[in-house]
């Protein structure tokens, strides 16, 4: 059938980010800030707590973490495959 994004909780994407080296660094209402620290600088996300994310909101937060890290690590994460 193809990909399809799955249903994550906020507490799942920050999870995720973890594996890949990111940790919180604040929070305001309900959001938090993450960031890992390499060579060439800060890389900094910021990803919203709720219960289940909007399919809308996980793309965006997808998209904007693939600056940081390989698309091919991370889709997994995000996609599920129905073969």
């Amino acid at each position: 059938m193809g990909v399809k994004l799955k249903v994550l909780s906020g507490e799942d994407v920050l999870a995720i980010f973890e594996r890949f080296g990111f940790f919180v660094v604040s929070q305001k209402g309900d959001h938090v800030k993450l960031r890992r620290m390499m060579i060439e600088g800060a890389e900094t996300l910021v990803v919203p707590l709720p219960r289940s994310i909007p399919r809308g909101t996980l793309k965006a937060i997808f998209n904007q973490a693939c600056h940081y890290i390989p698309k091919s690590e991370l889709h997994s994460h995000f996609y599920t495959s129905n073969k």
